[in-house]
C-alpha cells in the first residue's frame, strides 16, 4: 500500500490513450471475482437439486460415485464461466462489453470533477492547473492528432456511440491511472447508475474509490439534475456493500427510521444462472 495525497489526484475523463490503463484496472478488479459468483450460483437450493438428479442419473450409466459427481459440477463450472460477464461485479455494467472509443468521444473537452481535497479546487468548468505530465502530453498533440486522423474514425459514427457509450473517469495521480470509475448512458431522467468501479491494488483503502464515486455523483446532480444515484455490488462481495453503506448509500428496499420505500425506488438486479441474483443494488438520493 502506498500513501497517497488525495489533494494531487487529479479526476478527469478517460482519453484514447488511458484505454489500455483502464482494461487492466478492470482485469486486475475482476480477479476473484468471477469464482466468488460461480460458487454462489452453484450453491443456490435448486442448482444443487438439480446437479443432484443429474449426478444419480451417471451414477447408473459411468457405475462410479467420483465420477458421478465431479461430471455434472466440472459441466456447470464451464458453463458458467462462459456465459458470465467478465465485468459482472465491477459494480455491474449491463453490458458485456464496453466501447471505450465512445466514452472517450469530446473527453478533452469535458472539465475535471471537482477534488475537494485540492488546495487548489476549481469550479467545475475550470482548467487543470498543468502537471509535468500534461505539459509532455502537450507537446506530444501533434503527433497524437495524426495517429487519430490514421484511425479516421466517422465523426457522426463516434457521436452515436457517445450517445449509448456512457462516460468514464479516471483517476490521475503523477500521469499515472489509479483508478477508474463507469457512469452509464442516461436513459432515465434524474437517475444516474455507475459501475466498473476498480482501484490499483497498491492505492486500495486510500480513498480513490469513495473520491470517484462521490464527486462524480456531485457532478451529476449538478449538471444534469439527478435525484438519485444506482450502484450494483455482486452478491459475495461484504467488502463491496461495506463500502457503499460507508458512502451513505443502503440496501434497494430497505426502510430507514419511520420511513417508507418509494414506489420508484426499484432498479432490476443482474441476474445470472436459473435466474438467481448476482448483484445486490444499492441506492443513494442525493
Amino acid at each position: 500500500m502506498v500513501r497517497l495525497d488525495l489533494g494531487s489526484v487529479v479526476l478527469r475523463r478517460m482519453t484514447l490513450d488511458d484505454i489500455e490503463s483502464v482494461k487492466a484496472l478492470i482485469k486486475e478488479g475482476c480477479e476473484g471475482t468471477e469464482n466468488r459468483l460461480v460458487l454462489h450460483l452453484l450453491t443456490r437450493p435448486l442448482a444443487l437439486f438439480m446437479l443432484a438428479v443429474l449426478s444419480s442419473i451417471l451414477r447408473c450409466i459411468v457405475h462410479s460415485f467420483v465420477l458421478a459427481l465431479v461430471i455434472p459440477v466440472f459441466l456447470a463450472v464451464i458453463y458458467l464461466k462462459l456465459t458470465l460477464p467478465r465485468s459482472t461485479g465491477i459494480l455491474g455494467a449491463h453490458r458485456r462489453y464496453w466501447d471505450y472509443v465512445g466514452s472517450t468521444y469530446q473527453a478533452e473537452k469535458d472539465s475535471e470533477l471537482v477534488n475537494p481535497y485540492s488546495r487548489m479546487a476549481r469550479p467545475v468548468g475550470g482548467k487543470a492547473k498543468p502537471q509535468p505530465q500534461e505539459k509532455a502530453k502537450r507537446r506530444k498533440k501533434g503527433e497524437k492528432d495524426k495517429a487519430k486522423e490514421k484511425e479516421k474514425h466517422d465523426l457522426e459514427d463516434l457521436e452515436d456511440r457517445a450517445r449509448v457509450a456512457g462516460e468514464v473517469w479516471v483517476a490521475d495521480s503523477d500521469g499515472e491511472v489509479i483508478g477508474c470509475l463507469s457512469r452509464e448512458p442516461a436513459n432515465r431522467p434524474g437517475v444516474t447508475r455507475v459501475c466498473r468501479l476498480a482501484v490499483q491494488s497498491w492505492y486500495r483503502r486510500e480513498g480513490v474509490g469513495g473520491l470517484l464515486v462521490q464527486c462524480l455523483a456531485h457532478r451529476e446532480k449538478e449538471r444534469r439534475g439527478s435525484r438519485r444515484v444506482y450502484a450494483h455490488v455482486p452478491f459475495p462481495s461484504r467488502v463491496g456493500e461495506a463500502f457503499f453503506r460507508k458512502l451513505g448509500y443502503r440496501l434497494q428496499g430497505e426502510v430507514a427510521d419511520g420511513e417508507e420505500v418509494e414506489d420508484n425506488d426499484y432498479e432490476q438486479p443482474q441476474r445470472g444462472w436459473l435466474g438467481y441474483p448476482i448483484t445486490k443494488v444499492f441506492v443513494k438520493d442525493m
